[in-house]
């Protein structure tokens, strides 16, 4: 069975004292917990102090974006190297927000999953459509190209450290999310894609996230589908209460 796992991206939010605040609140109220992985991933600038309140809890750190190279003459970037001397466990790769809103081609995200995977890291890769896409019935198109075009580059074995996470992008930060139906569709198709390619095994072992406006109202049905193995939260991810209904609702 697979674990659930609940990632919050807090994107370009928080201030030092407004994360240390929320990721201490989250720690105060999940402990040791164990039943879902969980991981936060703040800004570059609050890795460091968000990882001193994460360092006695079982809540991983994780960033939001990373260079493919280790290091180099790479103004205003963050290497793999860099990521995992902050303590980061997991990194967001191919975020909808990268790959629409500042043009990051699928050769630069393959070369950033294949980076991360080799320095140590865990990443969430994630796939999903436009809007314009979906009412072209484009949405499985898209989403195998963009599968096509980064998992082959990993060995079987470097693929047990990657996430999926299906975020349709009609449905970021815009309140709309997919329907359960809509999500376990898409899920589904990715998981039957993942055992044409690399066989059954680890199409029943890799979890695929779904994201896109999840919240605690709509968590439980989302989570609830059998391929839906756990939520990459933006918005609600910032609000303790919210976030820690979330990974309630995963427990259930």
């Amino acid at each position: 069975m697979r674990k659930k796992f609940v990632a919050g991206n807090w994107k370009m939010h928080t201030t030092r004292q407004t994360a240390i605040s929320l990721a201490q609140e989250l720690v105060t109220a999940i402990g040791q917990e164990t039943a879902v992985d969980v991981a936060i991933c703040p800004p570059f600038p609050y890795l460091l102090p968000v990882r001193e309140v994460l360092s006695e809890s079982c809540i991983a750190l994780g960033a939001q974006n990373v260079h493919p190279e280790p290091q180099g003459a790479f103004t205003g970037e963050v290497s793999p190297v860099m990521l995992r001397d902050c303590g980061c466990h997991w990194v967001i790769v191919g975020h909808s927000e990268r790959r629409r809103g500042l043009g990051e081609s699928h050769e630069f995200i393959r070369r950033k999953l294949l980076a991360a995977v080799q320095h140590g890291l865990q990443v969430i890769l994630c796939i999903g459509e436009t809007k314009s896409e979906r009412d072209a019935g484009q949405t499985l198109t898209i989403v195998r190209a963009q599968l096509e075009d980064s998992l082959p580059a990993l060995k079987a074995e470097q693929l047990a450290h990657v996430v999926l996470a299906y975020e349709p992008v009609w449905a970021i930060g815009t309140g709309v999310n997919a329907t359960p139906e809509q999500a376990q569709e898409v899920h589904a198709w990715v998981r039957a894609w993942l055992g044409a390619h690399f066989g059954s095994k680890l199409a029943e072992t890799l979890r695929i996230l779904y994201g896109g406006s999840v919240n605690s109202a709509n968590a439980a049905s989302l989570l609830a589908q059998p391929d839906i193995d756990g939520v990459l939260v933006g918005g609600a991810s910032l609000k303790a209460s919210e976030f820690l209904a979330i990974i309630q609702a995963a427990k259930c």
